[in-house]
């Protein structure tokens, strides 16, 4: 798979407009004539054939050398990994938030059904599926942070800076997992196995926790590995709103500044990202169900 992501990643970057030769001068502010341009594309090795430059950039991923950055000089794979761990910080913000409110009215919905708990569970998932991310992370900004002044607002400036971006990202995803924990472990406490558990005299909680909780969950942790690998691509809208120095806000730069190297680079390490996050959960389910077995 990530082999594919490379070739198709190296493609859309000579099917782009723009000779990156020139785009770099014009980023060191050298005048691209034809021979700087000439002299440039050699020392890029970008006047051999294609699939020798494909050869080659592959042979310097191995070595973890995704190129040189046009925009800035430096080494793109040390951009990168200096910008994860602010995107990594902001993604296990938002999922312990998206968490913190989905599981307590998840399961209370699924409990009690009809209740006043269940309809504002409902209420809440839906009010959360409907908001725009944007619009919550302005609101956010001006009660929070410049009505109240309660917390700040822009930048990554000590863990008070992480609740607002949080809030905005995990609060659009709270209703999604409200919903699934509702209907999934509706579903488990109507099975057999439940009610054989509780015939045996086991305590309620008991059964909520160990039976069906633990099944109820599979649904909900393949969603959560798919959002975990969205989340740290970094999120361009919510990033950028509260000016985060994460991958989404440094990604939607080098966009503009054409910086394709950047691009290329930071599709390798998203398409990184979502086969390691999903073999962690493949993981994870074998873990927590039994039945489930590498052949």
């Amino acid at each position: 798979m990530l082999l594919g992501i490379s070739c198709i990643a190296f493609g859309l970057m000579h099917l782009t407009p723009g000779d990156p030769a020139e785009i770099m001068l014009r980023a060191d502010g050298i005048k691209p004539t034809y021979e700087a341009i000439e002299a440039t594309r050699q020392e890029l090795g970008l006047d051999g054939p294609v699939y020798m430059q494909y050869v080659h950039w592959l042979s310097r991923l191995f070595r973890l050398d995704l190129g040189i950055s046009y925009s800035s000089g430096r080494p793109v794979f040390t951009e990168l990994m200096s910008r994860f761990p602010a995107t990594a910080v902001l993604t296990t913000g938002s999922l312990l938030v998206a968490l913190g409110v989905a599981l307590p009215l998840g399961i209370g919905s699924a409990l009690y059904p009809g209740s006043w708990l269940d309809r504002l569970g409902r209420g809440c998932a839906l009010l959360s599926v409907s908001m725009p991310g944007y619009w919550l992370s302005m609101i956010l900004i001006y009660y929070g942070g410049v009505k109240l002044k309660l917390l700040p607002v822009t930048g990554m400036e000590g863990p008070s800076s992480l609740v607002l971006p949080s809030i905005a990202l995990g609060f659009g995803l709270a209703g999604i997992y409200i919903r699934l924990i509702r209907t999934s472990l509706l579903d488990i406490l109507g099975k057999l196995y439940i009610k054989a558990a509780r015939a045996k005299g086991l305590a309620g909680w008991a059964v909520i926790a160990k039976h069906a909780l633990r099944n109820a969950w599979l649904p909900s942790m393949t969603l959560l590995g798919i959002h975990m690998s969205a989340l740290l691509g970094g999120s361009v809208v919510v990033e950028t709103i509260f000016s985060w120095p994460g991958l989404g806000k440094y990604a939607v730069d080098a966009i503009f500044a054409k910086d394709y190297i950047v691009i290329q680079g930071y599709v390798l390490l998203m398409a990184l990202v979502v086969v390691l996050v999903n073999l962690a959960v493949d993981m994870l389910h074998m873990l927590l169900d039994p039945r489930i077995r590498l052949r």
